[in-house]
């Protein structure tokens, strides 16, 4: 067992030191896409399954090993499959690559990440322990929570995978369909900050804080019953 862990780590360690060494983030910029889009779009007319199957690949492995270049991706899916198949692909390659993130934090990195990022993940365990589905998606949709670190922060908490494949995947649908509705309309994108304008990252907070309202509101019951006197929190009280 111990042997299969280190290979699958060895792998996963090349996979990073590849993409590095091999300079592949060139690949994942603006001006890449912008440049080889109509190349992109003749091959995936040449080649439309096999072409949006590689794709998908390439965005769950940019998920999986927390590689550079989902935004890039997300204009790319935009740019070549219009909006709905791109934000479908997009969602679907990012939950995939989320999921895989995440059993390899809880079974192989746990502690290495709990030792790297444990002061930082304090909050978000309590948050996923005692509102799992809803701080979740708070997580997912506000921007202020990078995705890779929430993906190896929940894996080494109690999270059920169901809930936070559930939740992975209704949480990013919002910020997928922007950034893949901007590339349809990629050459009006001079930079990737302008697609994630303050209002639309102010609506992003607002999503996050709507999905967080249960918790809101049990928080606010829980310190009421506490500062309850006794015959209130019993409901005995003698007249």
């Amino acid at each position: 067992m111990r042997a299969r862990k280190f290979l699958i780590l060895v792998a996963f360690a090349a996979v990073v030191a590849a993409f590095y060494f091999l300079d592949l983030g060139k690949y994942l910029t603006l001006e890449s896409l912008k440049a080889n889009r109509a190349r992109l779009t003749d091959l995936h007319l040449a080649h439309t399954v096999l072409f949006a199957a590689v794709f998908v690949l390439a965005y769950i492995v940019q998920t999986a090993f927390s590689l550079p270049g989902a935004a890039i991706l997300s204009l790319a899916a935009g740019a070549i499959f219009g909006v709905l198949q791109g934000t479908l692909f997009v969602v679907a390659g990012a939950t995939v690559g989320a999921v895989l993130a995440f059993l390899v934090s809880r079974t192989l990195l746990r502690d290495w990440v709990v030792r790297k990022f444990g002061g930082r993940m304090e909050g978000i365990d309590r948050g996923l322990r005692e509102n799992g589905l809803s701080y979740l998606l708070f997580l997912r949709l506000v921007p202020a929570f990078p995705f890779f670190l929430v993906n190896l922060a929940c894996g080494v908490t109690g999270l059920p995978l169901r809930t936070y494949a559930l939740g992975t995947l209704f949480g990013i649908v919002p910020g997928s369909l922007v950034f893949v509705n901007a590339g349809a309309s990629l050459a009006a994108i001079e930079t990737v900050r302008q697609v994630a304008t303050p209002r639309v990252l102010g609506s992003f907070v607002l999503l996050g804080l709507f999905a967080l309202l249960p918790t809101i509101v049990n928080a606010v019951k829980k310190r009421r019953e506490g500062n309850a006197l006794p015959c209130e929190r019993t409901g005995k009280g003698k007249g």
